[in-house]
């Protein structure tokens, strides 16, 4: 697989360090200077959109924090503390998608090859994945050499794309990372991640998934 293989397909955690550009409806945008997430995979994965796993997200911006969630694979919290159940599913469900890939060939799940199409320009192989829950996931794989360029969803904000580009690799690794992702919903950009620095499959200590796990100031 050009993404990495079994190291791609079967990760227990990675961590992903940049920064974030929002983007509010007027077309002003601010900038996330230090931007993070840290994840633990689960190995089953039968609702491609629900939450699983272990997952640690966090932003700042001008050293003030902009954004902070995990999921200790019960319960969900920010900073003001433990989320509900109803709506931390619903936030969850606006962010997970991507990991169906690596589940695409397990028993229950279904693929479905649709018509070629271009993403930004590049020829594309569309898939839609369908997990054991019924929920659908479409990819877009880059022709010349099925890196993955595109995934789309049902959110409850609508339809969400997500659009992946400059690719890169760390030396002798065959982890290959997408450093560009563009995320939509219905077709208005909401939010430029740029991922700079990589880690795959290092110990992540399980303090970070508490819920008494407290916001770092960016020294990763």
């Amino acid at each position: 697989m050009f993404s990495g293989g079994d190291r791609f397909r079967y990760p227990t955690t990675l961590f992903l360090s940049g920064y974030n550009i929002i983007r509010s409806r007027d077309g002003s945008e601010t900038l996330w200077q230090d931007y993070a997430m840290w994840r633990e995979f689960a190995q089953e994965k039968p609702d491609a959109h629900k939450a699983s796993g272990k997952v640690r997200i966090e932003a700042w911006h001008n050293q003030e924090l902009a954004l902070f969630l995990a999921f200790d694979g019960n319960r969900t919290y920010n900073q003001d503390g433990i989320m509900e159940g109803v709506d931390a599913d619903k936030m969850w469900a606006n962010n997970f998608g991507f990991s169906a890939i690596r589940h695409a060939l397990d028993q229950g799940w279904q693929q479905t090859r649709n018509a070629d199409d271009m993403i930004d320009g590049v020829p594309a192989y569309m898939v839609t994945l369908t997990d054991p829950s019924g929920g659908s996931t479409l990819f877009g794989f880059r022709q010349k050499d099925f890196a993955i360029l595109y995934v789309g969803f049902n959110t409850a904000k609508g339809w969400h794309e997500r659009r992946y580009s400059n690719f890169f690799r760390k030396p002798g690794d065959s982890w290959l990372q997408a450093g560009r992702v563009r995320l939509f919903y219905n077709g208005i950009k909401a939010n430029e991640a740029i991922w700079t620095d990589y880690s795959v499959n290092e110990p992540l200590g399980q303090e970070l998934f508490t819920p008494e796990a407290t916001p770092i100031k960016p020294n990763w």
